[in-house]
This record gives C-alpha cells, structure tokens and sequence, in this order.
C-alpha cells in the first residue's frame, strides 16, 4: 500500500509557534494563515494538526498551564488556595493573553486537569461537595484572571488627572475620597494578596456555612 507524505511539522510546532505569537502579539495575531506563515506551511496544511481555531486556543491553553508552579498542599485550605492563585498570576502575568483565552475553554488536557486536581486537593479539608469545589476553583480563577487583566492594562494616570482629583480633594466636598487617598499603608501585603485574601475566604466560608434550611432540619 502506497503511504502519502508525512507530515512536515507537528501539532507541538503548531501549537509552540501560536504560544509565541500570543505572547509577543496577542491572540488577535494568532490565525492560522499567521501561524503558517511562521512555520512556512500553507495555512490549509494546518488543518493536519489542529481543527479548528477553538482546538487550537485549548490546545495552548493547556500547554502554558504545564508551566504553572506545583504548590506543596499543607492541609491549610485558605493557605493552599493561596498559593494556587499566586501561582496562577505568575502564569498570566507571564502569558498576558491567557486571561483572554480562558473563557469557554474546554479545559481537557492533563496540564489543566493537574491544576484541577490541586484546587480540588487544597479543598477537601473543607468537606464540600464536587460541584462546589469546582465552582470555587473557577471563580477563584476568575478573579485573579480579573485581576492581572487590570495589571496589564493599568496606566499611570496623566498629570491632568493628577491635578482634577487633587483639586476635587482639596475643595472639602470628597471627605470620603480624601480620607482614603490620605490613608497609611495597608502593611506588608501586596494588593493582590489582600483582595484575593479577601476573595478566597469568603466564597469558601459562604459555601461552608450551613444553609437555614440545613440548620431548620438537623
């Protein structure tokens, strides 16, 4: 039986060549007449490798999520959740496109299924069931996919800026406004530690928390 020509590239150069356009470009480069040109293929070729743009986008999504530090579970859940969301911001911050690539993935690949498996693990002392579990680990990841977003977009506000809220301040009409621009510093957490502080405890002390109807009927 006569064997057609193998392929010129693989599914792992595909992917490899699309991670680094997101990275230096954004996912508006990523298409896969870009990506072939990168790899010098026809952009009909690629369908070889991947399906479709969606496939392609999980398939990248799972192959920067290896990269996402093992936290070491230590029983503490508030803790383990805490290192769980530090890492996935180390993840973002160094893949900018990723918070954008997050939503209505089908997160399939073992990469994220690891990360799964963590959250999970850093969850069980808390004796929820699987369906909360799940969804505290996807609003947590919400959150700080959120917040980086924010980060990466921040800009130093211009001069005039500057001067509008000062005089706004100075007028007397904002004491509130005042009060917390002039406030001291917030000790040795960074921001990000303090509201996902926040954030973490009070969805999983929430869903912890008996329900009326649970404590009416015990």
């Amino acid at each position: 039986m006569t064997r057609g020509r193998p392929p010129a590239h693989t599914r792992e150069q595909v992917v490899d060549t699309a991670i680094r356009l997101a990275d230096a470009e954004g996912l508006a480069a990523v298409t896969f007449r870009r990506v072939a040109t990168e790899i010098g293929a026809g952009a009909m070729s690629l369908y070889t490798y991947v399906p479709d743009k969606d496939r392609l986008l999980d398939l990248m999504v799972d192959r920067v999520g290896g990269e996402t530090a093992q936290i070491k579970i230590t029983g503490d859940w508030r803790t383990d959740l805490m290192a769980l969301a530090a890492a996935q911001r180390t993840l973002m911050l160094a893949h900018p496109w990723l918070p954008g690539a997050l939503p209505n993935r089908r997160l399939t690949g073992r990469n994220m299924l690891g990360y799964l498996e963590q959250g999970l693990a850093a969850l069980a002392p808390t004796g929820l069931d699987g369906p909360t579990k799940m969804e505290l680990i996807a609003l947590i990841t919400g959150f700080v996919a959120s917040y980086v977003t924010n980060e990466l977009t921040a800009a130093t506000p211009a001069a005039e800026q500057v001067a509008l809220i000062t005089d706004a301040v100075a007028s007397g009409d904002f004491p509130h406004l005042a009060a917390a621009l002039g406030s001291g510093a917030q000790g040795t957490e960074t921001s990000f530690e303090r509201i996902a502080g926040w954030i973490i405890t009070g969805l999983v002390e929430q869903a912890i928390r008996p329900r009326p109807s649970d404590r009416s009927s015990s």
